[in-house]
């Protein structure tokens, strides 16, 4: 099955049939276990003790056979445990923050380089970009693999880069107008925060040539995409990655459809497993997104845990590559308040449907002198209401609270700061605060 005319692609494989891609998909697959078996001590070990071998791989179906792995898997091997390839023929490296214990390590050959830079052209063109747009690349630079992955993709495609990485607003929003983005790629909240400066510094964020934003690095709601294309006049696209699997640019949305990311799946095997059985679920069903490498040489990955919740859907516009809907949360952000799972994005859904109150917001845990667990939800009025009077305030958290109630099921706390109280991000937006006692 070809893509319908009215579709562009960039790479051939996005015409494939759902045969080809499948046949494509078992020899990578099976090279990838090979790869894994034979040269990291870690994978060997993990496949004994499950009593599975790469030769046991007959079909994509016999993938639920091997063992997951798991963030904590790659701290365990830190640093380079998980490495495939002797250091001198890394090229590169990056890796997380480690605020919440040893920071997760990844390493790329320069053939891994070159992949990683194909995947992100080929998301930057379906999202829209050409060789000839110019990308303001608001994504933070270094260890981080978001502003480089998109940096090297856009440079790929031919597109001229302005590498500003995030902060300093004020001086983005001049560069803007000065040298004419079309295409800007940053975090969803933090392209929120510079519509504000936009507005603080009397400039029109419609009067931009910006005609495409490529978001990603968090989670963010179809709410917050109609707020981003209202405030700037552009297509909002979402782009899919995560640094164990490659960074940037496993899955990303098509700019004629936007109804969720199609997966790449020639580099990348999705499954959807339970959470709590590890069981896999048909296409359809919700629950964690797994990915297995089929092209990486440094690092290959076997069934990483996500921890991201979603869904696998039939693809669209590129109708052999399967999306995933857009992701609800993290199995391991989910807030448990009173019995009631909440996540953040749920509140975030229903928080832009307010027509009084703004697009910054944080969740704050705490417990109650009856030890009970309670949640806050602060957020601010919008700018043109930024003035009104207390009885307006009161009444717009009143609404927030009801309809928090009636369709999660949980009461919250809604505070009404003052504008410009919440903290706005220069890249992934810090969205829960817990003040409960360790």
């Amino acid at each position: 099955m070809g893509l319908p005319a009215r579709f562009a692609s960039r790479d051939p494989i996005e015409t494939a049939s759902r045969d080809e891609l499948a046949a494509l998909q078992l020899e990578r697959l099976r090279a990838t276990l090979e790869h894994a078996f034979a040269n990291v001590p870690h994978y060997r070990a993990k496949f004994e003790a499950a009593g599975v071998r790469p030769e046991d791989l007959e079909s994509l179906a016999d993938l639920a056979r091997f063992p997951f792995t798991s963030k904590q898997d790659l701290r365990a091997n830190y640093p380079f445990g998980m490495f495939a390839v002797p250091m001198h023929e890394v090229v590169r490296v990056h890796a997380s923050s480690g605020t919440t214990g040893r920071p997760t390590v990844v390493g790329y050959t320069q053939r891994d380089i070159d992949t990683w830079s194909e995947v992100m052209a080929r998301s930057i063109y379906a999202a829209g970009g050409r060789a000839t747009d110019i990308c303001h690349n608001a994504l933070g630079y270094g260890l981080f693999t978001g502003g480089l992955g998109y940096h090297y993709g856009a440079e790929r495609l031919g597109m001229a880069v302005v590498p500003i990485a995030g902060g300093q607003s004020e001086r983005q929003v001049q560069l803007l107008m000065d040298f004419g983005a079309t295409v800007i790629t940053t975090t969803p909240s933090y392209l929120l925060a510079l519509a504000e400066e936009f507005d603080r510094l009397g400039v029109d964020s419609r009067s931009t040539r910006l005609r495409v934003a490529i978001l990603g690095a968090e989670p963010w709601t179809n709410e917050m995409r109609r707020e981003i294309e209202d405030r700037f006049g552009l297509s909002a696209i979402d782009l899919y990655g995560l640094s164990e699997v490659m960074g940037p640019g496993v899955a990303c949305e098509c700019a004629e459809t936007k109804d969720g990311p199609h997966i790449w799946e020639d580099h990348f095997y999705p499954e959807v497993i339970d959470p709590e059985t590890g069981t896999p679920v048909p296409d359809g069903e919700p629950g964690e997104l797994v990915f297995t490498s089929l092209t990486r040489e440094a690092m290959p990955v076997v069934r990483y845990r996500t921890r991201d919740l979603t869904r696998l859907l039939p693809g669209t516009a590129r109708p052999a590559m399967r999306r995933m809907a857009k992701v609800a949360g993290r199995s391991d952000d989910m807030l448990i308040i009173r019995g009631v799972n909440v996540f953040p994005s749920q509140i975030e859904e229903i928080l832009f449907r307010q027509p009084r109150l703004g697009a910054h917001y944080q969740l704050e845990l705490w417990r109650n002198d009856r030890h009970l667990d309670q949640l806050d939800v602060l957020v601010e009025m919008r700018p043109e209401f930024a003035h009104a009077d207390q009885a307006v305030r009161d009444a717009a958290a009143r609404e927030l609270q009801h309809h928090v109630k009636s369709m999660v099921g949980v009461t919250v706390h809604v505070k009404v700061r003052p504008t410009g109280e919440i903290e706005r991000s220069i890249g992934k937006a810090k969205r829960v605060v817990d003040r409960r006692p360790k």
